[in-house]
């Protein structure tokens, strides 16, 4: 086992001496809570941005809300490359307050517009809902690209944990035409795989602010039925194929029972022909990247993403073989057929 950032210890420690308790321990209402509480004393305040508004869009079971923000220093109706993030917490909590200071950040440092999706949780909304919310807020993201001034050739998704399995399944979707295609997918410790039992989570330190257990309260309360839990839907990995996917950035952590999953996502999309950066932090635990208060390592993994985004956004504006569409079926100025077979090598980059 790998040691332990000391960042990491003092969080340990700090929640041991207050008597926090493991989320599976509460049940939903109790867990929400808990995890709003311990968002002022983990994360610093937001970076300043241009735009910050809420709005919302027609969803499948009622209105999305959702939250636009562009960066500073950047004019009203310059358009922009987008990021479109889904918020983790397990498919139970999380919202657009709780990933405020991380879509404020990224916004900034990528230089892109980030509208973050505010959708359904369970267990009063379990799976399919919060990727049926999802697929409609970016396809309506994707339609209205004109009047939120972004380039509906350069959108990429994103998310971290339960966010990111959002994310992974809407790139599939988009490589299916079910919704948009995206250029890029960022998936930070992402859910991959429902379809496994507590002992196939590892590595499982304990005291961390998740464990094999906690992925298993998460796992029953999003997808109570478990045959749902080998659909792509709910567990890409399970896709038959990868191919054709966008390039992705994963980031997993050592002691984090997600790492061994995104490592074999990340490691079975390369094999796929998917151009893909993996960071692999030995010494970090599950949501870091938004504990910048107690986690001083995690700005700094914020602006990671943003540089690997900037890249990707970059090389969607260069590309003449861009295959994205615009909403309207039509395609982007730039767009050329793709040759059959021309596809860029697969690399790997681990750091």
């Amino acid at each position: 086992m790998t040691g332990v950032h000391p960042d990491i210890e003092a969080l340990i420690a700090a929640g041991k001496a207050a008597g926090s308790q493991p989320f599976e321990a509460m049940v939903p209402l109790e867990a929400r809570a808990a995890y709003a509480a311990r968002r002022e004393a983990l994360q610093l305040p937001a970076d300043e941005v241009s735009e910050r508004r809420d709005f919302a869009v027609p969803g499948p079971g009622s209105p999305i809300k959702l939250r636009l923000y562009r960066p500073r220093g950047i004019p009203a109706g310059v358009i922009l490359p987008c990021l479109v993030y889904m918020h983790g917490g397990g498919w139970i909590f999380g919202d657009l307050e709780s990933h405020d200071g991380l879509c404020c950040r990224l916004a900034n440092e990528a230089g892109c517009c980030v509208i973050a999706i505010d959708y359904r949780v369970a267990p009063e909304h379990p799976f399919p809902a919060a990727i049926e919310d999802c697929a409609a807020a970016y396809s309506a993201i994707a339609a209205d690209a004109a009047a939120l001034c972004i380039d509906p050739a350069r959108i990429a998704v994103g998310g971290d944990s339960a966010g990111g399995n959002l994310a992974a399944v809407l790139s599939l979707m988009g490589r299916d035409g079910i919704v948009p295609p995206a250029v890029h997918q960022v998936l930070l410790y992402p859910v991959v795989d429902l379809d496994q039992d507590l002992n196939d989570y590892g590595p499982n330190t304990a005291g961390m602010v998740i464990t094999g257990a906690t992925m298993v309260y998460f796992r029953n309360h999003y997808t109570p039925r478990p045959g749902d839990r080998a659909d792509w839907r709910a567990s890409p990995l399970k896709a038959s194929s990868l191919a054709g996917l966008p390039a992705a950035f994963v980031l997993i952590c050592g002691h984090d029972p997600l790492a061994r999953e995104g490592r074999v996502y990340a490691e079975r999309l390369a094999r796929e022909g998917v151009r893909v950066t993996l960071l692999h932090l030995s010494d970090q635990t599950h949501g870091m990247i938004t504990m910048t208060k107690a986690v001083r390592a995690a700005t700094g993994i914020q602006d990671f993403v943003a540089a690997s985004l900037r890249d990707a956004f970059r090389i969607a504006a260069e590309d003449p073989a861009n295959t994205v569409r615009s909403a309207s079926g039509k395609r982007s100025a730039d767009y050329r057929e793709a040759e059959p077979g021309n596809t860029r090598p697969a690399t790997n980059t681990i750091r």
